[in-house]
């Protein structure tokens, strides 16, 4: 197989003060990211959430596969059908699928099965891992690190939502099967996460967390 052409990859030469000072603005501004669960109704132009789909798609990914689609629903009727279906898987797992650890992991957050949320949001992006790939033909193409490569286009997604001034909620409902028939997706693929996107409602708040700080998150053989 030959090899994909090449090009200059042209990095700007930054200053290291530069550096720092770009590090410590983007660090300040993910570390306000919160995860929403209040939210306007508030139109969001289809553009915004095409370019934050297109910069997730920059990710890296094995073997170049880019192993991912992402589903995004603005019709009202599609968004109740989606709260409907969800709510009913989460309603069996709060009562009953998820452990009591598991729940009371949760309590802090005060969240329940109901979802009201996917009905306000302009917006539902479902994120499908694609299992592997298939050719023109219908035959199968393998794909490598499916679940890492969708991991880090997730990150990215929400990161450029965040950016553009939108919040979201990386929500997983289990199981997330529904999804598939729901949006008509084929079956090499399997929903990874649901992002309802949207502006924060005017009254939103969200818990007041601590993160870790680094040295509980880092290990360095640094002389």
């Amino acid at each position: 197989m030959s090899k994909l052409p090449q090009v200059p990859y042209r990095a700007l030469p930054i200053d290291p003060a530069e550096s720092s000072s770009r590090a410590d603005a983007l660090f300040d501004e993910l570390d306000a990211r919160r995860s929403l669960r209040d939210f306007s109704d508030r139109p969001v132009p289809r553009e915004l959430i095409e370019r934050a789909i297109l910069t997730a798609s920059t990710a890296p990914s094995g073997a170049h596969m880019q192993p991912w689609t992402f589903v995004a629903v603005s019709s009202a009727d599609m968004k109740r059908k989606i709260r409907v279906a969800a709510e009913a898987e989460e309603k069996e797992s709060y009562g009953g699928r998820m452990s009591d650890e598991w729940i009371e992991a949760l309590a802090p957050l005060d969240t329940t099965w109901e979802k009201p949320f996917l009905e306000t949001v302009p917006w539902i992006v479902v994120l499908f891992a694609q299992r592997y790939g298939l050719e023109a033909d219908g035959s199968k193409r393998k794909h490598y690190y499916v679940q890492e490569s969708c991991g880090i286009a997730a990150g990215m997604f929400i990161t450029a939502l965040h950016h553009m001034g939108l919040a979201t909620l990386t929500h997983t409902p289990s199981p997330m099967r529904f999804l598939t028939g729901l949006l008509g997706r084929p079956q090499n693929e399997a929903p990874y996460i649901l992002f309802p996107i949207g502006y924060p409602a005017e009254d939103a708040t969200v818990p007041d967390l601590e993160r870790k700080p680094l040295e509980d998150v880092s290990v360095w053989f640094d002389p």
